[in-house]
């Protein structure tokens, strides 16, 4: 409307012809900062003869780019670059050390030599004789300092209304649509959100989709049901049984381009499957608990930190080897005298977690090991150097004093592009679904960060402002339950469906030909998960997703 305005006509109704005139009249830099919601383009200038490419600020589109040789490569998956003659694939072994530690490769890295992603919120130029202009048009971490130094002085009533004000756009702007639209239903704080917001605003009965488990310590459905009930939507679920996994264990990595191992892509593509059936664009709630302070591991992580420093160094060895002492299979026995609903998941690795955080007494350190898969992955990836981003990073305390908030920023500019939002959006896309993300729309981002602390932690709970958003629309006793993952029985499935999947990956021949692991540590891991001697599933699916990734790509892979 604001380009109408000033004269330009259209030819039709395409986001990218916006998008085109938009660049045109005002510029790149201009252009996205205008721009709500998701997107990363190229732009050839013939002019100037030189390429633009852009990404949103959060990162919930991918955008690769790099050099091989004299040739510049970008798009939105690597695997467009295959047709070109000049695409000569080499593993970058320190991305894939930085892997194996988070389950997924940190931007800007890849798990290619020569490229990397375009980081959210920034613009490069590449000109005519190959130099590079690099401009951050949006950049959380200043949004985050200047808003913990200028918080909000508002009163909770005014920070839940504007709150809601603000998210009801943020719903009301992602269900502009030509084509079918839905949403992901959880029946958690995040989804049952946005689903009551979309449910509120629509004449219709909106679509919801759920996916359930048999195994209840999995299983979300009947609480997305029951919000579901209560909001009065057109409502689809899918009990998962092992078969539904097992059948696409082997196409994984064809959708997600690079190595990624968080075990939840299964139950997402699965949904993204059932939902593209009914719909064609669904709203996600991803985002919530990075903006909100909504996960376990930040009254966790803080807690601990604090506790442990109390503690004289000598005594804190000795409790974490008497906690070493029986094995992670042995917690998890014990624990299971504890009623379901009261029992922390992974109760063992969480146990063995906690006596190597013991030896610690950097904030920083204890917050890396929570999000650590393999600790030191150096020493299993081959001639690897990890690289150390933005987690090591000890200036942003500085900016960001609060223990709890710097962990949600770093979870924004990492975990959150790098995982939730790659899981999404890569198995969403494989099945030609659009998924939506109306949280991360950066004017709530920018809201979130100016709210005082105590407006999303209160009483010891997380997502405070967010869940009183929420009773205006649906019953507090119908959301009000401990925090679920979104995850799968891996566990057993690696004991049982998946073992000789699982061995033939594993085998310590195939290891040791491939080249790119110590194979010692992992057949270890492997023999102990069989044994129950321990739960090793997770970084064991973070080297079961690479060899799979690996297989597709032999061929092509320069050593």
């Amino acid at each position: 409307a604001e380009l109408e305005g000033l004269g330009v006509t259209f030819r039709g109704h395409s986001d990218t012809e916006v998008l085109l005139e938009a660049c045109e009249r005002w510029g790149v830099k201009h252009a996205v900062s205008k721009f709500i919601g998701m997107f990363s383009f190229a732009i050839w200038n013939r002019e100037e003869r030189a390429l633009t490419l852009a990404r949103d600020r959060m990162g919930i589109k991918p955008l690769y780019w790099g050099r091989v040789g004299d040739v510049v490569f970008f798009g939105s998956q690597p695997k467009a670059f295959a047709l070109h003659p000049a695409w000569k694939p080499e593993i970058n072994r320190d991305a894939l050390s930085a892997y194996m530690r988070h389950n997924y490769i940190p931007g800007p890295h890849s798990i290619y030599k020569g490229i990397q992603k375009l980081e959210p919120g920034t613009i490069v130029t590449i000109k005519p004789d190959g130099s590079l202009q690099h401009e951050a048009y949006w950049d959380l971490r200043a949004i985050a300092a200047n808003g913990v130094q200028n918080r909000f002085d508002i009163s909770d009533k005014d920070a839940i209304d504007q709150l809601d004000v603000l998210l009801q756009d943020a719903v009301k702007k992602r269900m502009i649509s030509d084509v079918p639209l839905g949403a992901f239903l959880s029946g958690g704080i995040d989804s049952s959100t946005i689903t009551a917001m979309m449910q509120a605003q629509s004449t219709n009965k909106v679509k919801t989709f759920s996916i359930g488990f048999s195994d209840a310590g999995y299983d979300e459905a009947p609480h997305a049901k029951a919000v579901a009930s209560h909001l009065g939507t057109d409502h689809t679920e899918l009990y998962l049984e092992p078969s539904h996994v097992l059948d696409i264990i082997p196409k994984i990595a064809e959708w997600y381009d690079e190595p990624f191992a968080d075990s939840s892509q299964l139950p997402t593509y699965l949904l993204s499957k059932m939902t593209r059936q009914h719909v064609t664009t669904a709203l996600s709630g991803d985002g919530g608990d990075e903006l909100f302070s909504g996960y376990n591991r930040y009254a966790l992580s803080n807690n601990i930190y604090t506790q442990i420093n109390r503690i004289p160094d000598w005594a804190r060895g000795l409790m974490g080897k008497a906690i070493t002492v029986i094995p992670t299979g042995g917690w998890d026995g014990l624990f299971s005298i504890i009623p379901q609903k009261l029992r922390p998941p992974q109760p063992g690795n969480k146990a063995h977690k906690l006596a190597s955080i013991l030896q610690m007494t950097d904030e920083g350190e204890v917050y890396r090991r929570l999000l650590t898969q393999w600790e030191n992955p150096d020493d299993i990836v081959i001639g690897a150097s990890e690289p150390h981003g933005v987690l090591w990073d000890n200036s942003i305390g500085g900016e960001i004093e609060n223990y709890s908030e710097r962990m949600q920023f770093l979870d924004a500019v990492t975990y959150l592009p790098d995982d939730i939002l790659t899981k999404v959006d890569r198995a969403s896309m494989a099945v030609s679904l659009e998924a939506r993300v109306p949280i991360i729309d950066h004017r709530v981002v920018e809201f979130s960060w100016c709210l005082p602390q105590n407006m999303k932690v209160r009483g010891g709970e997380g997502k405070w402002i967010l869940r009183k958003v929420l009773e205006k629309y649906v019953p507090k006793s119908l959301t009000d339950r401990p925090k679920m993952g979104f995850g799968v029985p891996i566990d057993r499935f690696l004991r049982n469906e998946l073992r000789g999947w699982a061995e033939d990956l594993l085998d310590e021949k195939r290891l040791n030909e491939e080249g790119f692991f110590n194979p010692t540590i992992i057949r270890q891991r492997w023999s102990d998960h069989l044994s129950g001697k321990g739960n090793w599933h997770y970084p064991l699916w973070t080297v079961l997703m690479f060899q799979s990734w690996l297989e597709k790509q032999k061929a092509a892979i320069i050593r």
